[in-house]
């Protein structure tokens, strides 16, 4: 039958309208359908504990789905782990909770410059179970690096890495500049080649800020200039700070025509123009040593001028500052450094740090006004800048050969007020002062401050004390920092044999035997025969010579008894071994005989009849027992070693 026109687009209306208002879905299965209320309201609660106890029986497909996945084992890759392969370091996020109020607590005993506890809770929190992250170790490292504390540094460093904490890009640079500043720079340059091969990430670009910049101040121009070579092959971009490091060193070997092709190589590197002010310093260095002034000059305005488009930062003043003072513009320093400190707005705007205050301390110690060198040292605290022990060394060096020792102790006892902890070198300047002023015993009094603090004099310091001393006709005090230092320093023979003589010609040939037997026994010395000559011509003029051979007899008897009583001691303990084998195994197994022939039956019999111990247990036994025989002697002298060198197991705990 046909349809209407009319009809047929009615019904194709019909067809084309929406449906899902009046689509239904079916209900899950294990939910019935129920009314839309309820009669009561203790139905309605019964339903829903109905509905409950239903979904706790069967959970709804998505989360029975979602478990499943779970339970899903992971596909596992064929290639295996290397078990030997470096640790990646930790992320950041994993500072939190009880690690994270642990890095605060250690910022907290860093800020009151206690580095000593900030480093042992930090050695003491690794056995803990709140472990330290990596971000909390470097804090520390980073902080005693600032201190100039290199072997407390370099102990913690190697604690951590034996503990498993696993370093990161901070960590090797912070030990890439100890090494740098210990003037060890084939070590650092080793950690690098470590680094680059072993490390399981790159280093960053302040890694080769740090290692250019060690390798230039230790006169490794040529390995910086390749290190920057590979930071082009890495991918690096060019970097204006590297270049200053290089053009500086270059100036520093009076190459100036290297630090201008260096700033062309940077300037075709940037698309032909310089805009990081960083180069102009060292460039205005490179004009100034080739004898072109004006050309500096246009280089300081280009650099500086009003209309300038260089942007500086604070290095980049302080090295034109340098230029300028150290090329006899010092004037026109005074005046960039004046503008520098009207712009000086943190932490908006950084154009002066530490730097800058060094830079003017040495131009006014250069022209001799240490007033106000002084001044402006003390104003650094105005502008939110913190001296450290490198310029209050700095600082006080210039005094002290500038005859200046009052103001110099003057400014060592205001380190104390800052925060500031003095090194060994402040010690040295300041009791190298004092003997020059003819004041040996403050002399003396600044060598047992640096004793006192825990630092580390090294042979040719005490050397140098002794000889003042002994100068100055104190040989009591020289022979009492000798009785001290004997103990903490590796005496050569050069240092027995000057204190020797000292105390020879003051006629105080007991001291001089006293120190004899205390070379005696210091096996790191050999009392050769030169030495031997010495003292016995000494000895002679008083008709006591026999008495240093019967000493070198007494001490050949003493080293003979010790090794006698240490053989019978190492016998003792291989009898008392025996005899704590033999209580715990049968005395049968060891054909022991006893007095009463009957008690060897009856406990043969009794071993026979219990069978408890089969033959080949027994053999294991006397196997043991020859072992531990074979052993002992290995065993007590890892014991005694251990006993006669307690130094260095200490330090071997310490490490």
């Amino acid at each position: 039958m046909a349809l209407s026109k009319p009809t047929f687009l009615s019904h194709l209306k019909s067809l084309n309208a929406p449906r899902h208002r009046h689509r239904l879905y079916p209900p899950p299965s294990f939910i019935s359908l129920r009314f839309l209320s309820f009669s009561t309201p203790e139905e309605a609660a019964a339903e829903r504990r109905r509905r409950k106890r239903r979904l706790r029986i069967e959970p709804p497909l998505s989360s029975l789905h979602r478990t499943q996945q779970q339970q899903q084992p992971q596909p596992q890759s064929s290639k295996p782990q290397n078990p030997n392969a470096p640790k990646l370091p930790e992320h950041v996020s994993v500072l939190s909770d009880k690690r994270l109020n642990l890095h605060n607590h250690i910022l907290t005993l860093i800020r009151k410059n206690d580095l000593d506890e900030a480093a042992l809770y930090t050695r003491h929190s690794v056995y803990s179970n709140c472990k330290p992250t990596i971000f909390t170790v470097n804090a520390v490292l980073n902080a005693q690096l600032r201190q100039s504390k290199y072997s407390d540094l370099l102990n913690l460093h190697r604690f951590i890495t034996q503990s498993g904490i696993a370093p990161n890009i901070i960590t090797h640079n912070l030990i890439f500049q100890t090494y740098l500043d210990c003037r060890k720079p084939d070590i650092a340059m080793e950690n690098y080649k470590q680094l680059i091969n072993d490390a399981p990430f790159n280093p960053s670009p302040t890694t080769y800020r740090i290692l250019i910049k060690g390798l230039v101040d230790n006169n490794k121009l040529e390995r910086a200039l390749e290190l920057k070579e590979e930071m082009g092959v890495k991918g690096f971009a060019a970097d204006p700070i590297v270049y200053h490091y290089l053009m500086l060193g270059c100036v520093r070997n009076s190459d100036s025509e290297g630090a201008f092709k260096l700033y062309e190589e940077l300037k075709e590197k940037l698309g032909g123009s310089v805009e990081d002010g960083a180069v102009y310093g060292s460039l205005m260095k490179g004009y100034f040593l080739k004898g072109m002034e004006k050309e500096a000059m246009e280089c300081y305005e280009e650099a500086v001028g009003r209309n300038s488009k260089v942007k500086m930062s604070a290095v980049a003043y302080n090295s034109v500052l340098d230029a300028l003072s150290k090329n006899g513009k010092f004037d026109e320093a005074l005046r960039l450094f004046e503008r520098m400190i009207n712009e000086h707005d943190p932490p908006r705007c950084l154009t002066v740090n530490l730097g800058s205050f060094n830079v003017m301390v040495d131009g006014y110690c250069a022209k001799g006004s240490f007033r106000d060198a002084i001044h402006v040292f003390r104003k650094m605290g105005d502008y939110r800048c913190s001296p450290d022990t490198l310029s209050f060394n700095n600082l006080i060096e210039q005094l002290c050969n500038n005859e200046k020792l009052s103001e110099a102790e003057e400014l060592y006892g205001e380190m104390d007020e800052k925060g500031v902890n003095p090194d060994e070198f402040t010690f040295v300047l300041l009791m190298d002062a004092c003997f020059k002023e003819n004041r040996p015993d403050d002399a003396a009094g600044y060598f047992r401050k640096m004793v006192d603090s825990k630092l580390r004099p090294n042979l040719a310091v005490y050397n140098k004390l002794v000889d003042g001393l002994v100068k100055a006709g104190k040989v009591d005090e020289a022979k009492s920092f000798f009785d001290l230092m004997v103990k903490k320093l590796k005496m050569d023979v050069a240092s027995y044999e000057f204190i020797m003589k000292a105390l020879s010609e003051s006629g105080k040939l007991n001291e001089v035997l006293n120190v004899v037997d205390t070379m005696l026994d210091d096996d790191g010395v050999e009392f050769n025969e030169e030495v031997q000559e010495f003292v016995k011509g000494e000895l002679r003029k008083e008709g006591r010579e026999d008495e240093l051979v019967k000493l070198m007899e007494d001490k050949e008897r003493q080293k003979a008894e010790a090794k006698a009583k240490e053989a019978e001691a190492a016998e003792a303990a291989k009898r008392s071994a025996r005899a704590a084998v033999s209580s715990l195994l049968p005395s049968k197994l060891f054909g022991t005989k006893e007095s009463d022939s009957g008690s060897v039956e009856a406990n043969g019999n009794a071993i026979e009849a219990d069978n408890t111990e089969p033959p080949e247990i027994a053999g294991n036994a006397i196997n043991a027992a020859s072992a531990n025989e074979e052993k002992q002697p290995d065993q007590e002298g890892a014991s005694e070693s251990y006993t006669a060198n307690p130094d260095s197991a200490e330090e071997s705990i310490k490490g």
